[in-house]
Parts: structure tokens; C-alpha cells; sequence
């Protein structure tokens, strides 16, 4: 692992992962259906869908871990059907449901795969000390892997895809079973990768993290495309008239009548539950947005922040796909 790996890259000119017209049928099963889109170097990119949608499908063929029926698939310009070696070199892949070596120590874990991936002897041993700072399991170097939670066998998978340094991680849902604390660290970790100069690909149906964490997504329902392209672009409202959230330092007992006489407010509410520093606003689109904040600052309230509402990934989620058992 190189510590001090530059956020600039010579492959960054190009898609980390271009997936072109990819298709694929288990005999009768038409598992993936004319799927295209990409995912460029050095961010994160969700990849989402219901049971049955054809995501772990399309991560095996780009891992070249199955060959495709149709289309095109290639890994920072290299393809994945005729180019395998020089791709599985590029990407590190870890598994929904992952096997351990149980009687073995995490060091001689970690020492095995670094071995099965050519790293020399002299070398190694920097090297899994790395990973193990990265995954905060430098402690746990000497345990045994029968006697460590799920959560971080899970910090030791992780460790072991990173021996070889790869530029492109692809993890398939790498928070399943973890508690919530253990999912905010692993969130936090693969944030750090990125900043190191790594792409993830990352499947998960944990979506509200998603939103947070990723840069783009792509949305498969049924082995087709539903959406691909920036979080942002998804989460935006689609409504005609566009609301907004504004939050106070302290509640104002007539903020909602003086926000409600405003030129173009069609409605303010205090949301359930709420304790009256926030308020959201209806617009009825006889206003712009910085019209808006103008004259919301000119009330002289204690306003905090001020933002136009966007749709919640799971709401987004819902909107795309269909309802239904895969089959």
C-alpha cells in the first residue's frame, strides 16, 4: 500500500469501468439486458438495485469472473474478456458472502494472499502493516480469525483486497451484517481510499448511506439501466414548483406568518415532530431561488441554512424501479 499515493493518476483520463451493451442469459433467464453506462477514476459509485436485479451478475463479469453474452466491458481501457490477467492486476473484488481461513492469524491471512499475488518476501510485511493501519485492525495482527466479530473479519476482507494496491475496488454489499457503528467506520475507511486515489464501485441496499457517500450511481432494475449519472442529478426534485428547508438558531414564534406573506410562498409547514427551527417552504413558482433568499433574509430571522429540498434515495429508488418478485 503505498501511503503517500498521489491523487493524480495516468489512467485518470479515461472510465475506470465502461460497461457498452452488456448483456447476459443463464439458459432460459435473461439476467442482464443492453446495460451501459461508466464510472470515472477516483470516485465512489453506487451501484443499486432490488434482489434479483442483476447486480452481482454484472460485478462478476467485470471481476472476469464470467464471461459476458454480449457487449462490451472494459477496466481503466482494458477488456475484460480478452485482457483478463492485466484487469484482475487492477481491481481488487470482494465478495457478498466471503470464506475465511479461520485457523489462521490475520497476519498469516494477509501474508497468504500477498504471496498468491507475487508481492516478495522483503516487501510484505510493509505492506500488510499498511493495510492494517488503513483498516484499524493493526492491533489485531497476532488473533486469530475464528475469534473476531463480523465486523471486522469484514476490516480483514477489506485488508486482503488492498495487499496488491489496486486502482479499482469493487465491493459487494461490504456492510451487510454489520451493526451501525461498524457500518459508519467501513463508510469512513472507504472515504480515505478515495482521497488515496482509489475507485470503488460499490453494490449495496443500505441507500441512505449511499446518498451520503457516494458521487454517482447507477440504478438496475430487472438487468436494464434505470439511471446512471451524478447523486446530485438523482436527488434533485423533479417538482414544477420547488421547496425549500430553512433552519433557524432558535425557533420564532411568527416565523411561519412572516414567511407565508412572501411573494411567491405558497405554503410553510414545521415538520411532525419538529421543534420550530425548521421550516419547509412550498413554492408556487412565481419566485427564483435567490429572489427568495433575498427577501427570507430581509425578515431578519436567525437563519442558519437555507436549501432546496431534494428527493431522499430510497423515495428516488421507489420512483425507478418496479414492484414484483425477479425472476
Amino acid at each position: 500500500m503505498k501511503s503517500d499515493m498521489s491523487t493524480a493518476s495516468p489512467i485518470s483520463n479515461m472510465p475506470a469501468i465502461s460497461v457498452s451493451g452488456l448483456s447476459h442469459a443463464f439458459k432460459s433467464h435473461q439476467a442482464l439486458s443492453d446495460l451501459s453506462f461508466a464510472v470515472m477514476p477516483q470516485t465512489i459509485h453506487g451501484f443499486v438495485g432490488p434482489n434479483g436485479a442483476g447486480k452481482t451478475t454484472t460485478l462478476k463479469i467485470i471481476c472476469t469472473l464470467l464471461k459476458q453474452s454480449m457487449g462490451e466491458v472494459q477496466v481503466f481501457g482494458h477488456s475484460v474478456r480478452t485482457e483478463a490477467i492485466t484487469v484482475r492486476k487492477m481491481i481488487g473484488f470482494m465478495p457478498d458472502h466471503f470464506s475465511m481461513y479461520r485457523q489462521m492469524t490475520v497476519f498469516e491471512y494477509l501474508d497468504f494472499f500477498a504471496a498468491a499475488y507475487g508481492l516478495p518476501l522483503i516487501q510484505r510485511d510493509q505492506v500488510i502493516g499498511d493495510v492494517l493501519t488503513l483498516t484499524d485492525m493493526d492491533g489485531r495482527r497476532d488473533d486469530l480469525i475464528s475469534g473476531l466479530s463480523r465486523g471486522m473479519q469484514q476490516r480483514v476482507s477489506l485488508a486482503r483486497v488492498l495487499v496488491h494496491d489496486p486502482d479499482l475496488l469493487l465491493l459487494d454489499e461490504p456492510a451487510s451484517g454489520l451493526d451501525p457503528r461498524a457500518r459508519i467506520e467501513l463508510m469512513e475507511i472507504l472515504r480515505e481510499l478515495k482521497r488515496m486515489g482509489k475507485t470503488i464501485f460499490i453494490s449495496s441496499h443500505i441507500l441512505s448511506e449511499l446518498a451520503e457517500l457516494c458521487d454517482s450511481v447507477t440504478i438496475i432494475d430487472r438487468g436494464m439501466v434505470r439511471f446512471s449519472g451524478p447523486m446530485n442529478a438523482l436527488l434533485e426534485s423533479d417538482d414544477e414548483h420547488p421547496g425549500y428547508t430553512i433552519r433557524l438558531a432558535t425557533p420564532v414564534d411568527d416565523a411561519v406568518a412572516q414567511l407565508s406573506e412572501l411573494e411567491g410562498v405558497s405554503s410553510v409547514d414545521v415538520p411532525e415532530h419538529g421543534e420550530g427551527d425548521e421550516l419547509h417552504i412550498q413554492t408556487n413558482g412565481e419566485t427564483d431561488t435567490n429572489t427568495l433568499l433575498v427577501a427570507i433574509a430581509g425578515l431578519n430571522l436567525p437563519l442558519v441554512s437555507f436549501s432546496q429540498r431534494r428527493k431522499q434515495l430510497n423515495q428516488a429508488f421507489m420512483d425507478l424501479t418496479t414492484r414484483g418478485v425477479r425472476t
